[in-house]
């Protein structure tokens, strides 16, 4: 959690706000690994 998202796994337990934050970055990185995923299987 920390190296990844710069928060400790308390603080982001504790702020409704980090956790949003971390949550919507998620799925961004998510989103853009299916990306990847369909363009490197369409080769």
């Amino acid at each position: 959690m920390q190296q990844n998202h710069g928060i400790g796994y308390e603080e982001y337990n504790r702020s409704l706000e980090k956790r949003l934050e971390v949550e919507k970055s998620r799925e961004k990185e998510y989103k853009r690994s299916l990306k990847l995923a369909i363009e490197l299987n369409q080769r």
